[in-house]
């Protein structure tokens, strides 16, 4: 099989469909598309790719397309478990492709989540995955300046423009509030973090849940502009109880919260869940594994990346779906966290689990 004699040169495209006999094109498809190709063919060539060293030149195709084959992703916080789904969920999708990820954290600053953005476009990328803090209308002239694909995570009730995937945030909070209240809990509260367009959703939801019910009082929602963190949650709870009588449930934005304020709950001497309920939001790894385990909205958040990825990359090969809107379901999951839903209310906790399905 003939190679390329000095280290210097580089093994083309074109020397990979010599060898074997087929075009350039065929190469190339079985390399950007395979499901185009046969097994058989499919197979053979990227043997002969593997033999020969062939590398694809991602420069030259830049330069000739003026896209650097990178799907830039930015998201307000890298760190979190949720993201860390998330992000697994893109490269699962992209494993077999060309396209490379970089990845940016705006911290939850939007000044910076701009900057990112047009960083990113000044690279010419392939597309931009973009969980944005606010509603596109904010960034929307912005991106589109750019003039490739982009996929936003987001609430789809938001009726969003173009691409985007996400769950129903409003839903999935007020459906863990009708829990509360289906399990006997009155005076609920709600623990918040850092106020980004899904936390604003999270948050209208458990008011019209409360409102629904008639128990809606504005002295029960305790919030931070900070990040989401064990240590926050902590924080909130105690200043919740210390500052409104009678608490006897919270709804929180996020896990990470949520066990904040079960470590707490213990400090302040209130057995969870018979004087103090607690439920979460986004169902992290360890929330099975508390004690009591955490009730907890389930999130897909590995579905949400592996989706918003497909979009691109369906977009970019011009198929059917460029300009999807992807709704992914949430799930309730009840633990021991929350008591068992009263059975007057029971009815309404499953007609509500039923919605978010």
């Amino acid at each position: 099989m003939p190679h390329k004699n000095s280290k210097s040169e580089r093994v083309t495209l074109l020397d990979v469909a010599n060898a074997l006999g087929v075009s350039a094109i065929t190469v190339s498809r079985a390399l950007r598309e395979p499901e185009k190709v046969s097994e058989a063919l499919r197979e053979k060539i990227l043997n002969l790719v593997e033999e020969m060293g062939y590398m694809p030149d991602l420069a030259a195709r830049a330069l000739a397309s003026r896209r650097n084959g990178t799907i830039c992703v930015l998201v307000p916080a890298l760190t979190h478990q949720g993201t860390l789904s998330f992000v697994r969920g893109i490269e699962a999708r992209t494993l077999t492709t060309d396209f490379r990820i970089q990845y940016a954290n705006c911290r939850n600053d939007p000044e910076e989540e701009r900057r990112i953005i047009r960083l990113f476009l000044s690279q010419y990328p392939a597309g931009i995955i973009f969980a944005g803090l606010d509603t596109p209308e904010k960034t929307a002239d912005l991106l589109k300046s750019g003039a490739c694909p982009v996929v936003h995570v987001i609430d789809p009730a938001l009726r969003p423009v173009g691409m985007a995937v996400g769950v129903d945030n409003f839903e999935a909070a007020a459906a863990a509030t009708r829990h509360l209240l289906a399990c006997g809990y009155r005076r609920i509260g709600l623990l918040g973090a850092y106020a980004d367009i899904r936390s604003q959703r999270r948050r209208q939801g458990y008011s019209a849940a409360m409102q629904e019910a008639g128990l809606y009082d504005p002295a029960l929602v305790v919030c931070d502009h900070a990040p989401a963190s064990v240590e926050l949650g902590c924080r909130l709870l105690r200043r919740l109880v210390d500052g409104v009588a009678g608490v006897d449930a919270v709804f929180c934005q996020d896990d990470d919260i949520a066990l904040g304020a079960l470590f707490e709950s213990r400090r302040l001497g209130l057995r969870v869940p018979e004087d103090l309920g607690i439920c979460g939001y986004d169902d992290l790894p360890y929330s099975a594994h508390t004690e009591p385990p955490l009730t907890t909205v389930r999130v897909p958040a590995f579905e949400m990346g592996y989706q918003a990825a497909d979009l691109l990359v369906r977009a970019r090969a011009g198929i059917d779906g460029a300009d999807g809107v992807v709704d992914l379901p949430f799930e309730l999951i009840r633990r021991g966290s929350t008591r068992a839903p009263c059975t007057l209310h029971r009815e309404m906790a499953e007609e509500t689990l039923t919605a978010g399905m």
